[in-house]
């Protein structure tokens, strides 16, 4: 055997540079620890310790999910082995499925399930068997013998007796196999609802799998240990915000409750880890969109075919070159950001002038089947001036509105908001989206203490003009307003009167005067609003009750037909 001989020079390159030595693998046993959920994708963190030998040595994360965003890998370290991140790479890989293990416990069942069936089958058949059997016996004794003369012949208690014995063996075979018709009715029942959910479980696991497999090589120079944390984005999550709003009636405060629901579709479960939620959208981009030139030009008709054709082949493969171009020119980039990144440790992100984040205050569990988990965010008191509206022409009702403001320092997102008076759950709204410091409404839902009645008091029509060639119809409606609360409370409503889209159509405010409108004569608490409403603002004191009348008339020629009239 020839030994090989190197120079000194090169054996000592090869101690001082670990790094030419052959990579060891480690995949290290690593662990989901945080999520930061955006509203249309997650970005996860997972550690793990690892003991690194003096080297180069290559750290395998297996089984990562699929749709795993490669350019949102980031990877740190810390511990007391001396040693530098080179790269991180991340590849697909593909495994056979594997049957879960409630597709395993209903695969059983099944088996269970067909042996009965098998056995009742069995069972049927052997009564089948008897039944045959006694109809042999009824004809063997039943047909005459021949050939010799010296056989007896069956005597009367000879019949007798099979008759008995028929008729017991059949009363007995037919009741059994009714009960086995049964028994195996109902198994083929359980047997179809155990395949339609192996059938449905089994639709949602494919033959073969698709994982990332993300390989962090890492130079050392000292052995030691490491704790490497490994972040990347993944679509598949969301959080969408919902609200509790709740009316204290003594302290007329709102106290609104701040929930995040949140889904994990990502693939991985998530078992005891810390939540964080993120109101930025990275989606939209850094910047605002280019807006392109608008061109106006000539119409030019098209050129003939192959012309066009040379054309759009020309395009393509300039197009193709320029993509080349600046894939190689782009190249060395994305190389020198991901060795510089690896060096760098994460920030934690922080309520800015554009978005807001929320770190839950519990590890949260959620499993990766897209299923909903409501988290608390916070909670705050705020005051509302609050004031009641109806429209009693449509329904004789009295709402509770509360105008509020946002005196956080993070906004509200838009989400449906479960409105309660005190500790009764009363109605359902939406909240739209509430920056700090501006004012909005929270619509909280009927109160019966506010009676709201308006009826018809009378209407009549009559001839007008020396001729009788007009027509008037005049309207007399009352509305009354109660306050059955102990507190003072303002109560707005709406009312509507006609309004003319023709010159021949004269529409009269009789009560209140149309021509007090505006002026000082007319009641503070009535104005007039566009589209024919007249608005109503009442201060009512507890117990008050206010009947507000409402007389308007409508003139127009006897020979002209009017739409609209009730």
């Amino acid at each position: 055997m020839k030994l090989l001989r190197l120079p000194l020079f090169v054996l000592a390159a090869l101690a001082a540079a670990p790094a030419l030595l052959p990579a060891a693998a480690i995949t290290p046993s690593s662990q989901l620890t945080a999520a930061t959920v955006y509203l249309d994708r997650a970005v996860l963190t997972r550690t793990a310790r690892v003991d690194l030998p003096a080297g180069q040595s290559e750290l395998v994360f297996e089984r990562l999910p699929a749709g795993l965003v490669d350019q949102s890998l980031q990877v740190t370290g810390r511990g007391t082995a001396t040693a530098t991140i080179l790269d991180v790479s991340a590849r697909t890989t593909f495994v056979a499925a594997t049957p879960s293990m409630r597709v395993k416990a209903l695969e059983d069942e099944l088996i269970g399930l067909q042996q009965q069936d098998r056995a009742f089958a069995d069972r049927l058949a052997h009564l089948s068997q008897q039944r045959a059997l006694l109809a042999k016996i009824e004809s063997a004794m039943t047909t005459p013998p021949t050939g010799d003369a010296a056989t007896p012949r069956p005597t009367f208690e000879d019949w007798q007796k099979l008759l008995t014995f028929q008729a017991e063996t059949l009363t007995r075979l037919t009741s059994e196999q009714q009960t086995v018709d049964r028994q195996r009715a109902d198994l083929e029942a359980k047997i179809a609802a155990v395949e339609a959910q192996l059938n449905a479980l089994r639709g949602q696991q494919p033959e073969g799998r698709a994982f990332k497999t993300v390989t962090v090589r890492v130079a050392a120079t000292t052995a030691g240990s490491l704790d490497v944390t490994l972040g990347y984005a993944v679509p598949g999550a969301s959080w969408t915000p919902a609200y509790d709003a709740r009316l204290r009636g003594e302290t007329r405060v709102v106290e609104l409750t701040y929930y995040g629901v949140v889904r994990n579709g990502t693939g991985e479960d998530w078992n005891n880890l810390a939540l964080t939620l993120s109101t930025a959208r990275p989606s939209m981009g850094g910047g605002a969109p280019e807006l392109p030139a608008w061109i106006v030009d000539v119409n030019r008709p098209m050129p003939p075919m192959p012309l066009a054709m040379e054309m759009r082949r020309k395009e393509m493969s300039e197009r193709q070159a320029f993509n080349q171009m600046a894939v190689a020119s782009a190249a060395p980039m994305a190389d020198a950001r991901v060795e510089q990144d690896a060096g760098l440790t994460f920030s934690t992100i922080e309520a800015g002038t554009t978005s807001a984040t929320f770190k839950i205050a519990t590890p949260v569990t959620l499993a990766s089947d897209s299923t909903s988990q409501k988290v608390a965010i916070t909670s705050a008191k705020l005051p509302g001036n609050l004031q009641y509206q109806a429209t009693p022409k449509l329904l004789e009702a009295a709402f509770l509105r509360a105008s509020v403001t946002n005196t956080g320092e993070f906004p509200f997102l838009a989400g449906p908001v479960s409105t309660f008076l005190d500790d009764t759950f009363v109605a359902t709204s939406r909240l739209k989206t509430v920056m700090p410091g501006e004012r909005f409404e929270l619509a909280l839902g009927v109160d019966d203490a506010i009676a709201v009645k308006r009826h018809l008091v009378n209407r009549f029509a009559e001839d007008t003009g020396l001729t009788n060639s007009g027509r008037r119809v005049t309207y007399e409606f009352l509305v009354t307003i109660t306050n059955n609360k102990k507190t003072a409370e303002r109560v707005v409503f709406t009312e509507a009167i006609p309004v003319s889209r023709d010159e021949k159509i004269v529409v009269k405010l009789l009560t209140p005067l149309e021509r007090e409108l505006g002026t000082a004569a007319a009641p503070k608490e009535v104005s007039r609003e566009e589209d024919g409403k007249l608005v109503w603002r009442l201060d009512l004191k507890p117990g008050e009750q206010r009947e507000i009348p409402l007389k308007v008339s409508i003139d127009h020629p006897a020979d002209v037909e009017v739409v609209g009239l009730n």
